[in-house]
């Protein structure tokens, strides 16, 4: 100390931190009150604003008042400066996290913007917020007066054991980088493997990519894994889709008739079924001449991959009502079989199997 500690400073330095805490907590509902008002509005900048100032703010007058009140103290020079330097250190951590918190809510609201689903990406938001801390670290070291050249020096050194001992790792993570740039797969994406895995993309992180089933379970694959293999997305380059559905009529059926009838009731299965594409054209295709039927395609429009189920259930059993009641009639199958003058028919024994009855008639000559 420059000189002895009195009874008046240590009143000024107490005001001088009372009022730093008072600005702080001034500050903390005026920001409330201004975070209600700004998630009013359709922008979306005001609320990034003031998300940082709500957390950046009142911890900086913090810090004025209590580097106020130790410039009021009669401290040594080397004293003082210890106290700025951990002020400004404290002030910049917190301005780091601060930062790496909002710019990743944004990178993960741009994603799930890109993308249309409520999952987002995470690799992206983990890179991004990385990142900002790393950057932050090194700004705060080299603010305390910390020399980062042999910090970087022993990284770039480092890196290349890190890259080998890392190897599966980072192949995970490029490959999840490369997929999300790529656009091949999103969030949101309905998928097929061909190693017959299928579902959901819920997420793409820094080493996986969950898939989520239509019966709820959750599929793991490694990025890499995704990014070489075969794969069918159903969600690209749109989400709309056609299904076709197999069906077969008599050969004394009236055809145009039938063509008609099915026609309506594609019609009304797109206008009344969740999930149908409203504007989607009836599509009936005859195409096979069949043992006992006459077997044409319908062709079905569905807005996503999982409504296929729903549209194809209920498209079978509207039809089959309107078939019964125009009277058209879906045969099941049907075989004649002649028998030549003299021949013999062998009526296996139900416990007899197929070459024990080849065996019996070889035997009979």
């Amino acid at each position: 100390m420059n000189r002895d500690l009195t009874l008046h400073d240590v009143i000024v330095a107490g005001i001088a931190l009372a009022a730093g805490l008072a600005v702080a907590l001034l500050l903390r509902v005026l920001l409330r009150w201004l975070g209600k008002q700004a998630a009013r509005t359709a922008w979306e900048g005001d609320d990034i604003i003031v998300d940082v100032l709500r957390t950046v703010a009142p911890w900086a007058a913090v810090a004025g008042g209590v580097a106020s009140a130790a410039a009021a103290l009669p401290l040594t020079g080397q004293v003082g400066h210890v106290i700025d330097q951990a002020l400004i250190a404290f002030v910049m951590v917190t301005a780091t996290f601060t930062a790496a918190r909002v710019l990743s809510g944004l990178v993960r609201s741009v994603a799930q913007s890109r993308s249309g689903v409520a999952a987002s990406a995470t690799i992206f938001v983990n890179i991004t917020r990385i990142a900002i801390l790393a950057m932050g670290f090194l700004i705060i070291l080299e603010t305390l007066g910390i020399s980062i050249a042999p910090l970087l020096t022993a990284l770039g050194v480092g890196g290349l054991a890190i890259a080998l001992a890392l190897k599966d790792t980072l192949a995970n993570l490029f490959a999840g980088v490369h997929i999300l740039v790529s656009k091949t797969v999103q969030p949101g994406d309905y998928i097929r493997l061909s190693s017959g895995e299928e579902g959901y993309v819920r997420d793409i992180n820094w080493r996986i990519t969950v898939v989520e089933q239509l019966n709820n379970n959750l599929v793991i694959i490694p990025n890499a894994k995704l990014a070489g293999t075969n794969m069918t997305n159903f969600s690209r380059p749109e989400q709309k889709l056609s299904v076709t559905v197999q069906v077969g009529v008599a050969y004394d059926s009236d055809l145009e008739h039938v063509e008609r009838v099915t026609n309506e009731v594609v019609e009304s299965v797109m206008q009344d079924i969740a999930g149908a594409v409203p504007d989607h054209e009836p599509a009936v295709r005859f195409h096979t001449f069949g043992d006992s039927r006459i077997g044409f395609t319908v062709i079905l429009g569905v807005g996503e991959y999982s409504d296929k189920y729903r549209i194809k259930h209920e498209f079978v059993k509207r039809l089959h009502r309107r078939y019964r009641e125009e009277g058209i009639r879906i045969p099941a199958p049907a075989r004649t079989v002649s028998l030549q003058p003299g021949a013999e028919v062998v009526i296996p024994h139900p416990r007899e199997s197929f070459d024990a009855v080849q065996d019996r008639l070889g035997s009979k000559g």
